[in-house]
């Protein structure tokens, strides 16, 4: 039997708390095109990704099992389209004050993100691949702010 269960997190200090992830998603230059002027047979995949990405950082605790349910204040993803490299980087923020951190909401934001131009540029590219997906920087919280070694001209913060 599983001895899974929620972190204790009632003696930590309510403060608040922000992460940045980011997520490339690789394809064709000519799917990178269609993302990026929104000609998609299924539409606009940048506007419909920074959706998904929202609501995935509000259900992230549907979602990842033992996730706590955080009151966010604030969830966004910025898309940088590469049409030269079939790359679109996406950033994803979020914000909350709370006892605990927005780690795996901004994971969670980021990947769904991804997975959201996937679907809606798989018909013209079904080889696209997802790649690198990471934590950009963490505030917040006792552990203050981290930002992750070797990333920092990666990705704005």
């Amino acid at each position: 039997m599983s001895d899974a269960r929620m972190v204790d997190v009632g003696d930590k200090d309510v403060t608040r708390r922000r992460a940045v992830a980011h997520a490339t998603l690789r394809c064709r230059p000519e799917t990178a095109r269609m993302v990026g002027d929104a000609s998609l047979p299924k539409g606009d995949a940048i506007a419909t990704a920074r959706v998904a990405a929202v609501m995935a950082a509000k259900r992230t605790p549907d979602i990842v099992p033992l996730c706590h349910p955080l009151p966010l204040t604030f969830a966004g993803a910025e898309f940088e389209v590469d049409v030269d490299a079939g790359e679109v980087a996406i950033t994803a923020t979020v914000e909350t004050t709370a006892r605990t951190g927005v780690e795996m909401e901004a994971l969670t934001a980021v990947t769904v993100a991804a997975l959201t131009i996937y679907d809606m540029a798989k018909m013209v590219d079904p080889a696209m691949t997802v790649h690198d997906v990471h934590l950009v920087e963490k505030e917040g919280g006792k552990s203050g702010h981290w930002r992750a070694p070797g990333r920092d001209s990666q990705e704005p913060a």
